[in-house]
């Protein structure tokens, strides 16, 4: 089905079971430890083996000598896999560094090795053994010192200029100009990365923690050099990811590499403090802001560079996005910079790009707002536009931004806020308030889906979308029974398979919308063949409990298996819709935090969040998403920081005892509002995402908030005492 006109009413619109608050169809498997993660598919390989990853122990040099020798006498060694003998390896489109390293070292905790033995201890134990000499390289591990040679965008993304941007700024009547920091970040998901691998002749199995299961197929047959219909990938069940599983990583070659040297199933998964810097991590980023307004407020020029460092052949982290187009103003810049670290890989985490882009505008803003005398709410809504600014032509096709900020700001409370900072306290507490814009753009791509029905009425669902916590699950059910007018029990799901239709996966915040409008698609067609079975008109005809009904008529639709299963497959495809329209998702955030005037420490006490956008396909798994988005956020703004070691080349906080993130006792009252929206621009289900939009802006909201009740401008992540002891007021 291509979608290339915007939706007209079809039957999602009944809202029956789509837009309710349904609880997760999946939930009662994960409260009774039924469902199966990627470690735990004990009852498929019972003959087992276990390898233990041996990462490399320099940042940048190369290997000299590797002795394993020792490790493959020990007990119960089976294997020991590296470089020199594990075959000729590629690599995929989406890796820029090898899984596999050695000779050359591309940084620290690369896996070099792995031992496979017949028990997880035997393999650890052996993997100690493993000794290896290295010839240590000088490398590039600090951003700040690499910033100032780095002058020029990368080829693949020039500077973005609208109008005259120096001349503006010095011509306005208040000007802001500030750099701020933010840090290397850890996904930290609850869930290692695991993987188990078995091979049948010339195919392989991979049971693995994969948000993309296409992506990974594919880049792991790049991999291995074999076809990729010769691979098959399952990750059914996946316990957080947050980006780190977006793309192929060394467990799963390890473990397919491991099965293929023993002839037997082998499992790897990796150790808590291999995570950080064998896998992938936020890149830290030094951006620039200026800001040029008139004495109203009106903003005549901004502009936005950001330097971020990764690998050769590495992205850069896109902190300019939100400024392309959250606010208004005629002349603009808004620019990119990359250099090259040998630190490990850097790629996406959760709202890769707005998230720390707007932990700085937002800043930014409200530095801006004091500057003119005017409330931070009013001076956002002040340079509100309805169209992209850089392209007029180009309508949002859904922008409630205003409506967002306003809302929050009234159940917030925030008159009650005293505009002049360090003025409120409660005892020993310094109490101020905060708020941030929030922004995403919506991304939609192809996704696909297998839907059958049986003579009994039930419906499955096959489509290889994954469900990382985030409710696919549900949302895919409530699709379908909405379609077929089914109930939901009546509705069975199975996802995160390559036997199944290709979809969206998850990750962009573009998994709920795609996946369920490849569901939409298949269910279009099994509608229109279950109404030719039965002798309907599909364009007139009813579906509703569990029948097809026209005037005078209806028939179970059960009816129309009772032959056999009806099993249609269909994919949503898109047209240029997103070139006519600019799509992008808005909340409002407010925080209210309090501040210990004699040890600096930040408590937050309540964060509000009002988001648009579009359909609320379900607002239980929605909410949900939206509090954790705002949790991560409090731990970016506070806590989260990857310490890099700019001598050696790693992060030395490198497990979960060191990297800090909230726990309960810092969480806070929390509210999340949904304003009423549905976008007919981005798909059938007239939806968009909001499980990244919930983070987008929490950490600058959190930092004015402190800055509220300090009166100490903190423009270095995370906001920790440290940093505003020295500006706290003198204890009487």
């Amino acid at each position: 089905m291509k979608f290339d006109k915007p939706a007209t009413e079809n039957p999602i619109d009944q809202l029956k079971v789509v837009g309710r608050p349904h609880d997760r169809i999946d939930g009662p498997l994960k409260t009774t430890g039924t469902a199966p993660y990627a470690y735990e598919w004990h009852d498929l390989a019972p003959n087992v083996a276990y390898g233990c990853m041996v990462g490399a122990g320099i940042a940048k040099g190369r290997i000299t000598a590797m002795d394993t020798e020792a490790a493959q006498r020990a007990p119960g060694v089976l294997a020991v896999v590296t470089a020199d003998n594990a075959g000729p390896l590629g690599k995929g489109e989406m890796n820029f560094a090898s899984l596999l390293g050695g000779p050359e070292i591309a940084h620290y905790h690369q896996a070099i090795a792995l031992v496979v033995a017949e028990t997880f201890e035997q393999a650890t134990a052996a993997a100690a053994l493993v000794r290896v000499d290295y010839q240590r390289e000088p490398g590039a591990y600090d951003l700040a010192a690499e910033k100032p040679g780095v002058t020029a965008p990368p080829e693949d993304t020039p500077d973005k200029i609208v109008g005259d941007v120096e001349h503006a700024l010095a011509a306005a009547a208040v000007t802001l100009d500030e750099t701020y920091t933010t840090p290397d970040q850890s996904h930290m998901a609850m869930e290692p990365h695991a993987s188990m691998a078995e091979w049948e002749g010339d195919k392989l199995t991979l049971w693995t923690s994969s948000q993309m299961i296409e992506w990974w197929r594919g880049d792991l047959a790049k991999t291995l050099n074999i076809p990729a219909e010769n691979i098959r990938v399952r990750s059914p069940f996946i316990g957080g990811g947050f980006g780190s599983k977006l793309f192929l990583r060394s467990d799963a070659l390890l473990a397919a590499l491991g099965a293929r040297a023993v002839q037997r199933p082998v499992k790897v998964m990796l150790p808590r403090p291999l995570i950080p810097n064998n896998t992938t991590h936020r890149p830290a980023t030094i951006q620039r802001v200026r800001i040029g307004a008139e004495t109203s407020g009106r903003i005549t020029a901004i502009a936005h560079h950001s330097w971020s460092g990764n690998l050769p052949g590495g992205p850069t982290e896109t902190a300019t996005n939100q400024t392309e187009l959250l606010y208004a103003g005629a002349n603009r810049d808004t620019g990119l910079r990359l250099a090259e670290l040998d630190l490990p890989e850097g790629n996406s985490m959760r709202a890769p790009g707005e998230a720390p882009g707007l932990m700085v505008l937002e800043i930014a803003m409200d530095e801006m707002a004091e500057k003119l005398g005017i409330d931070p709410v009013e001076f956002r809504i002040l340079n509100d536009t309805q169209v992209d600014p850089a392209h007029p032509e180009r309508f949002f096709s859904q922008r409630q931004l205003v409506t967002c900020l306003r809302t929050g700001a009234e159940r917030f409370g925030w008159h009650q806020r005293n505009p002049k900072a360090g003025q409120v306290r409660e005892g020993r507490w310094l109490v101020g308030m905060g708020m941030a814009a929030g922004f995403r753009n919506n991304l939609v791509t192809t996704s696909g889906a297998r839907v059958h029905l049986d003579a009994q009425g039930n419906v499955t669902v096959e489509t290889d979308m994954t469900d990382i916590g985030t409710g696919s699950y549900t949302i895919i059910a409530q699709t379908a029974a909405e379609m077929l007018g089914v109930p939901l029990e009546n509705v069975e799901v199975r996802l995160g398979d390559s036997d199944f239709p290709a979809s969206s996966g998850s990750g962009g915040q573009w998994g709920a919308n795609s996946s369920t409008a490849g569901v939409y698609a298949a269910c279009v067609k099994l509608r229109e063949t279950i109404a030719e079975k039965l002798g309907f008109d599909a364009n007139s005809a009813e579906f509703v409990d569990g029948t097809i009904r026209t005037q005078g008529r209806s028939a179970p639709i059960g009816e129309a298996a009772s032959a056999g299963t009806l099993t249609v497959e269909d994919a949503m495809e898109y047209g240029d819709l997103d070139k006519q329209f600019q799509q992008s998702t808005f909340a409002g955030h407010f925080v209210e935090v309090a501040v210990d005037v004699a040890t600096g420490e930040v408590r937050v006490r309540r964060m509000l969040a009002v988001c648009a956008a579009g359909r609320i396909l379900n607002p239980k798994t929605a909410r949900s998403q939206v509090i954790g988005a705002m949790t991560m956020g409090l731990g970016g703004a506070l806590m989260e920081e990857l310490a890099v070691d700019t001598r050696q080349g790693y992060f030395v906080n490198h497990d979960m005892a060191t990297y800090e993130v909230p726990v309960h006792a810092d969480i806070p009252e929390q509210e999340v509002i949904f304003l009423d929206e549905a976008d007919p621009i981005s798909s059938p289900m007239k939806a968009k995402g909001v499980g990244e939009l919930g983070l987008c802006g929490v950490s600058a909201a959190i930092a004015n908030a402190v800055y509220n009740a300090t009166g100490v401008r903190v423009r270095e992540y995370p906001v920790t005492l440290d940093k505003l002891l020295s500006g706290l007021p003198a204890l009487a």
